[in-house]
């Protein structure tokens, strides 16, 4: 069993014991106050910048604590003022440390778009996130068949969520496609030993859709690596234990989004 496979079988668990009325959450989804627009804002990055979604995270299931002390409310200002397009922040508890709490400081103290970083494997999850917050969800080719990936990603879109579809390489970029949300990552996490290949997301780039908003996800450390990854097409990194983990923050994301050369 992968960690993703154990953690994902933790989330079905718990959705199949939650017995709240999926309509009632829908209609409260509905009545959410205005998203602000995930995947519009990494488009408007500048032609020869990246743009950088900065992460909230508290641990890793494989490296421990990061940051178990983390204000999320002042993390997002300081990735804000460095020039952040979009926040991603944990609410996973049990594996990561989240919360919606974290989600709900974060957003509140910035003006940036939100990706709940999280493990969607129902439609109540998809309607939580729009409830809490986020303007974004996240949908893990791994961790979803066909149907429901594509099931959840169009509950996104009634509510008006973006999705952001995470694959792990070429054979996923099919269904992502299909889910027909413009908003594909590449992990470059391994999903057996957690390790990263650093080539991957270079390798798989160039064979995704030239209309879709392209993410590098995971291990992605210095300028040098958002320098490769803009020239292999894409337009965002993904970018959390680098960030969280280091002591000039700030000074980091700026070299993320090339604007430190």
């Amino acid at each position: 069993m992968t960690y993703l496979d154990a953690i994902v079988a933790h989330h079905r668990r718990r959705a199949e014991a939650d017995q709240r009325s999926e309509t009632d959450l829908y209609e409260q989804a509905c009545a959410a106050p205005p998203v602000r627009g995930f995947a519009s804002a990494l488009r408007k990055t500048q032609t020869g910048s990246m743009a950088v979604i900065a992460e909230i995270k508290r641990r890793s299931p494989s490296k421990g604590p990061l940051d178990a002390n983390l204000d999320a409310a002042r993390t997002a200002r300081e990735y804000q003022d460095a020039g952040a397009s979009a926040l991603s922040v944990l609410t996973d508890e049990p594996h990561f440390g989240g919360s919606s709490a974290d989600l709900i400081a974060a957003r509140d103290a910035t003006d940036l778009p939100v990706l709940r970083k999280d493990f969607t494997v129902s439609l109540r999850d998809v309607f939580d996130a729009r409830i809490m917050g986020a303007d974004c969800i996240l949908l893990i080719a791994a961790a979803l068949g066909s149907e429901e990936l594509c099931r959840y990603a169009a509950a996104a879109r009634d509510v008006g969520l973006d999705a952001l579809v995470e694959i792990h390489g070429e054979a996923e970029i099919d269904v992502a496609i299909r889910a027909g949300t413009g908003l594909i990552g590449v992990n470059q996490r391994d999903l057996v030993t957690f390790g990263v290949d650093h080539e991957r997301a270079v390798r798989v780039g160039g064979m995704l859709p030239a209309d879709v908003v392209r993410v590098a996800e995971s291990g992605i450390r210095n300028g040098h690596d958002s320098e490769r990854l803009r020239e292999a097409g894409y337009h965002a990194v993904l970018v959390g234990e680098s960030l969280v983990t280091s002591p000039r923050r700030g000074d980091l994301l700026a070299e993320l989004r090339l604007a430190v050369r």
